[in-house]
């Protein structure tokens, strides 16, 4: 992918002390950018991260999406924005409610407020497969960012706003293939939630990739989401098992708050509009006007699609496949090599 667009821009990342905004950071040290701006809340995971890159084009901002003002601050002069800035942890949001909603739907309205106050190019906001068919806080609040940056996308004339929706991510922060090697070192049986759960597997490279490829090929208002595949707990559980020579029994715990049986990445209204696009699904924004009326006449019989893209129902690994796509991974390498 060519990345020369991005040559003496400006660029925000939002949240990008995370997992995307590390993974994202290093891809962009090929290019000739003028600036990054690191957006975050932790002041340790800046100087962690500053130390890390030791790139003086690199420019760290504490603030918080939920302050105007220290949104506004950092948007100025900004070309493009990668927003992925949230609160994502599902137990968490099921607790704290208010809290999801002030990060993920009002954090970012501040944003993309500023970027069009401030004549952004481009944003790019990430959302989850949670957001599709939401039943817990994380997911809703998701959602809600989603339909939040659709419904500014149509007068927004000069900032062009996408959305990209991904699935698990493995090996980031808070997931549960670091939560299940942490059991393994400890010499702990790993604890499952419910070994016939689906999740979708993708690699952070590939939530870099499919961010990209929505902010090249977008128009403002569409939804991108990348074909993965998937596998059940117990597959993955025992895949990671078998990487690390652990043998310890595992033991059934349950659902946790919010938890669904399988996760959605496209509905069956949105696969009903969708466009197929290599590896991916464009959705495009429904630019329809507040007068109803004029439908009743004409209509639209294509309302949906026979089901939607969950994983259940997408290409599901075996262990072995999961154990080759966890041996991709640099976490994964390193971890192994630790013990």
């Amino acid at each position: 992918m060519d990345l020369k667009i991005f040559d003496g821009k400006i660029l925000l990342i939002t949240g990008g002390t995370g997992s995307f905004g590390q993974t994202i950071l290093k891809k962009f040290q090929e290019i000739n950018f003028q600036e990054i701006r690191v957006f975050s809340r932790d002041e340790k995971k800046q100087h962690d991260l500053r130390i890390q890159l030791s790139n003086s084009r690199i420019k760290f901002f504490i603030g918080d999406v939920r302050d105007v003002d220290s949104v506004e601050n950092v948007v100025r002069g900004v070309d493009y924005i990668f927003h992925a800035a949230a609160l994502k942890q599902v137990p968490a949001c099921e607790f704290f409610p208010l809290e999801a909603t002030k990060t993920n739907v009002i954090g970012t309205s501040n944003v993309i407020t500023a970027a069009i106050k401030y004549g952004v190019k481009k944003v790019i906001c990430l959302s989850t497969d949670k957001a599709a068919y939401p039943i817990n806080a994380m997911g809703i609040s998701k959602s809600l960012m989603e339909k939040i940056a659709i419904a500014n996308s149509r007068n927004s004339d000069n900032t062009i706003i996408c959305v990209t929706r991904y699935g698990n991510v493995m090996a980031s922060r808070g997931s549960v293939i670091p939560h299940f090697i942490d059991q393994i070192k400890k010499n702990m049986p790993l604890t499952l939630t419910e070994p016939k759960m689906t999740r979708f597997l993708m690699s952070l490279d590939e939530a870099v990739d499919l961010v990209l490829f929505a902010f090249m090929k977008g128009n403002t208002g569409d939804l991108f989401i990348q074909k993965s595949p998937a596998s059940s707990i117990i597959d993955l559980a025992t895949a990671v098992q078998q990487l690390f020579k652990s043998t310890k029994n595992m033991i059934v715990i349950g659902k946790r708050h919010g938890e669904k049986m399988h996760e959605t990445l496209a509905t069956s209204e949105e696969l009903a509009n969708a466009e197929d696009i290599e590896n991916y699904y464009r959705i495009s924004a429904d630019t329809r006007d507040l007068n109803y009326s004029k439908y009743y006449i004409e209509g639209n019989l294509n309302i949906q699609s026979d089901e939607d893209y969950n994983s259940s129902n997408t290409v599901q690994l075996s262990v072995n496949q999961i154990k080759e796509k966890l041996l991709s991974l640099d976490y994964i390498k390193n971890e192994l090599e630790i013990i």
